[in-house]
C-alpha cells in the first residue's frame, strides 16, 4: 500500500471555473500507484471543486449564473458581508456544491466519463490563490 501527498496551487481571475484536470492527470502518471482512490480536497471556503462537462462552455456559464441567481450578491440578504457584497454568497456556494472529490485510480487511469472534467468553481469576485490538496492510496 503506498501514500502520497501532493498540492496544487492554482490562480483565479475571478469567479468562474478553473479547469485542473491535465495537471493532475500529469501528476498521477508520475505516482507508482496503479490502483486506488485519490482524494481531493480544496482549502478554502469560498471556493470549491466539482466534476462538470469539459466539452461544451455553455455548462459552465449556465451553471455560474444559476449559482448567482441562486445565492445574489445582495448585502441586504445577509448578516455576514465582512469581506464584501460577494462574501457570503460565495459561502453559500461553497456549502451547496463540493469541498472534496473523491476518484478511482484503475490500471494508472483516473476514472473520469468521456466528458467530465475536474474544476476548481471561483465563487469570489477578485482573483485568489487556492491550493489543492491531493492524498493518493493504493498500490
Amino acid at each position: 500500500m503506498e501514500q502520497v501527498f501532493h498540492e496544487i496551487v492554482l490562480k483565479t481571475n475571478g469567479q468562474g471555473f478553473y479547469d485542473f484536470t491535465d495537471k493532475t492527470l500529469d501528476w498521477l502518471e508520475k505516482q507508482k500507484v496503479k490502483n486506488g482512490i485519490l482524494n481531493i480536497n480544496i482549502l478554502h471556503t469560498s471556493a470549491s471543486l466539482v466534476i462538470q462537462e469539459n466539452a461544451d462552455p455553455d455548462v459552465l456559464y449556465d451553471l455560474k449564473n444559476f449559482f448567482d441567481k441562486l445565492a445574489p450578491m445582495d448585502n441586504k440578504l445577509y448578516k455576514h458581508t465582512t469581506e464584501g457584497k460577494d462574501d457570503m454568497p460565495a459561502h453559500i456556494k461553497s456549502a451547496l456544491t463540493n469541498n472534496q472529490l473523491t476518484l478511482s485510480i484503475k490500471s494508472k487511469k483516473l476514472m473520469l466519463g468521456t466528458w467530465q472534467g475536474l474544476y476548481l468553481f471561483e465563487h469570489r469576485i477578485e482573483g485568489h490563490t487556492r491550493t489543492l490538496s491531493f492524498h493518493l492510496m493504493g498500490e
